[in-house]
């Protein structure tokens, strides 16, 4: 009990940023002694994922063995959609990793011998969740969930991981780096449409929050970077990505369209809705039936149908679903397109299909969406929508790190409904 009276006031005060613990451990690492709040001495790392793990114990103990209902209910976002356990499970995902720094996949490319170095001293915004792009998500998800849910019990340590990485100096570093000699391509187009809606989460946020005001005002630099890069490589890029992964222009032009609406940046979605329409609207007959590759967590298909949507008006999506996925059929069924199953869910690559069924639900839903009221191949979109629905959630687990420092920021889109215009 003594360990766990430990493991609560540690989680509380780090909550809310308050210092005095009466708690001690050994031999923190050194750069961790930015983190305020913290006792002087003792193994960070270790004992942050031992808390981690006992605070499922610590609500359970403090709620009587009850969740919690106590939704915000006049959120705007969608918190009847997803539930505030719900929320918390994936919040704790992303808790657990956006300041854990290894293991650590880069993507680096070196300039000179200063350019070794940590990941905590290259980004030192991202550097956790395995790499960067995961770690921009992974902060998406708590701005997400700490702005859908702003009384839930995670939000105050969601919100003090946001202010610990968002700095005004991290993020300047972060555009410093983005902006070296050599990095022309890193994490486009991926990690940078992840990082625009970041951007997006808190510009909506900061009207209600001084916090996501002041955050926002932070990332400016770092939006400004991103923005810059795509507008700079689209224009070269003589046609789409069509894979499965990081690399697809599909998925990544749908976040960066949202995105520009959204800040009012009329030439930068211009840009957007112009190179959808040339990369896809002459588009037929795509091959669904090849669909998935083995390392896939985007649709190809489904994902440039998902942002055609966004381009085109309602009649004129519909005249284009039906020659572009003639495969949706009209009775309603789910056979068409069945969720699928990772082999091996610990294996990095092969996790990236627990991934593909979020996805592909959430791309199901904004398909439908973007269909006239009465379509009759709604019923099929839902059904099957709601089956991937299903299997996506039933994976996110947290049990490997290889899909638990990224899965729940599906989840997070899919069950917030992100992208998916109000009725």
């Amino acid at each position: 009990m003594e360990v766990l009276r430990c493991a609560e006031d540690f989680a509380s005060r780090l909550g809310r940023r308050e210092s005095g613990s009466s708690c001690r451990f050994e031999s923190y690492r050194a750069h961790q002694e930015r983190l305020p709040g913290l006792p002087k001495s003792g193994n960070y790392q270790n004992f942050v994922f031992f808390v981690l793990a006992f605070l499922p114990l610590i609500a359970v103990t403090r709620l009587g063995g009850q969740p919690s209902h106590n939704m915000n209910k006049s959120s705007s976002l969608h918190a009847d959609n997803l539930g505030e356990q719900a929320a918390s499970r994936f919040a704790r995902l992303a808790l657990a990793c956006v300041h854990k720094e290894y293991p650590n996949k880069l993507t680096h490319s070196l300039n000179s011998d200063a350019d070794v170095a940590p990941p905590r001293k290259l980004t030192p915004a991202f550097y956790g969740c395995y790499d960067w792009h995961s770690s921009v998500h992974g902060h998406w998800l708590l701005a997400r969930l700490a702005r859908t849910f702003p009384n839930a019990k995670f939000t105050a340590e969601a919100r003090a991981a946001l202010q610990l990485s968002l700095t005004k100096e991290n993020l300047q570093q972060e555009a410093a780096y983005m902006k070296a000699e050599g990095r022309t391509s890193f994490e486009r187009p991926y990690g940078l449409a992840w990082l625009l809606q970041l951007a997006a989460e808190l510009r909506e946020w900061k009207t209600s929050d001084p916090m996501a005001a002041e955050l926002a005002a932070n990332l400016q630099p770092l939006e400004l970077a991103a923005t810059e890069r795509l507008q700079t490589w689209l224009p070269k890029l003589g046609h789409p990505v069509r894979s499965g992964e990081h690399s697809q222009t599909a998925f990544a032009l749908g976040l960066a369209i949202d995105y520009a609406r959204g800040a009012g940046n009329q030439q930068f979605l211009d840009l957007m809705l112009r190179k959808t329409r040339d990369f896809y609207a002459a588009d037929k007959d795509c091959p669904l039936a090849y669909e998935p590759s083995g390392e896939d967590f985007l649709s190809p298909c489904l994902a440039e149908a998902d942002v055609m949507r966004r381009v085109l008006p309602k009649n004129e999506f519909a005249a284009w679903l039906r020659k572009f996925l003639p495969q949706i059929p009209n009775h309603g069924s789910a056979d068409w397109l069945r969720p699928e199953k990772s082999t091996d869910p610990s294996d990095p690559k092969l996790a990236h299909i627990d991934g593909l069924n979020l996805s592909r639900a959430w791309m199901l839903e904004g398909i439908a969406s973007g269909l006239p009221h009465g379509d009759p191949r709604l019923g099929a979109l839902e059904k099957c929508g709601a089956d991937h629905h299903s299997a996506g959630l039933a994976a996110v687990t947290g049990e490997h790190y290889e899909g638990g420092h990224w899965l729940g920021s599906f989840a997070t889109y899919l069950t917030t409904r992100r992208g998916i215009p109000e009725p």
